[in-house]
């Protein structure tokens, strides 16, 4: 006998988590997506691990990637809307979006309780 993966909206839901506390779990898809990858953990981590904004400049070397890698996993990041992007000249700097996270935080903490 083989499962087959539900989908999201058939997924059946417990008692625990009540409707008020549960964010539309297809918002929440693209910050789960993004933060599937390892590479884009790595730069999350790093980024909320800095009291100030991280430049681009700096990550290549950081996580052992090429630019254009970079630029592709940050673009994920910030499309996800876990990061936010400023750009200062010709640099970007990136800093953890607090809303991202925060519902991320919130519907984890609501199916665990």
């Amino acid at each position: 006998m083989t499962s087959t993966p539900l989908a999201l909206a058939e997924a059946p839901r417990t008692a625990r988590v009540t409707p008020s506390v549960t964010p539309d779990a297809d918002a929440l898809l693209p910050a789960l997506k993004a933060l599937a990858d390892p590479v884009r953990l790595r730069i999350v981590l790093h980024i909320a691990g800095t009291s100030t904004t991280v430049c681009a400049c700096s990550m290549p070397q950081t996580f052992g990637v090429s630019q254009p890698t970079l630029s592709h996993h940050l673009k994920k990041l910030v499309d996800a809307g876990l990061v936010e992007r400023e750009m200062r000249g010709r640099w970007a700097h990136f800093t953890v979006r607090p809303t991202g996270p925060a519902a991320l935080r919130n519907f984890l903490n609501a199916i665990s309780e």
